[in-house]
């Protein structure tokens, strides 16, 4: 589950929260060794929006947001997760990663952001019994 905290929590938070602390509960009840992680976006434009109306840094804005979250879940009888990593605490790796899928032709940089090529993805669209024909109008080319 992935959270943006720039604001109140929402009825889809709760939902996925619910559903993933179920999914949880039920690994662990069966007897498996399970690590539910919960991965917070603590930077984005939104949260930099929010900080820049409020005159204060974008970690005062996430973290607020981050207790509010919690405060929400627990009220909810959530478990909390295993782990909680934060996007801030990976910058470097996820640059690697997206400088790594754009070199190999997997991504692409368009207006200063990087989108996914979905054509290098023979199997895009099998899930949702779509092809790239009907998404046309989502892709950059």
């Amino acid at each position: 589950m992935r959270v943006t905290v720039y604001d109140l929590s929402h009825i889809g938070h709760a939902r996925s929260a619910i559903v993933f602390d179920t999914v949880y509960r039920h690994f662990r009840y069966r007897g498996y060794d399970v690590t539910y992680v919960r991965n917070f976006t603590d930077i984005d434009d939104k949260i930099i929006k929010r900080a820049n109306e409020e005159g204060v840094d974008c970690r005062i804005i996430a973290e607020k947001y981050i207790q509010e979250f919690n405060v929400d879940m627990a009220s909810l009888g959530q478990e909390k997760p295993t782990v909680e990593p934060r996007a801030t605490d990976h910058i470097p790796e996820m640059i690697r990663l997206i400088s790594t899928l754009v070199e190999k032709g997997y991504a692409y940089q368009s207006n200063g952001d990087v989108f996914y090529s979905v054509e290098k993805f023979s199997d895009y669209g099998k899930l949702s019994k779509r092809n790239l024909d009907e998404n046309a109008g989502w892709r950059a080319g």
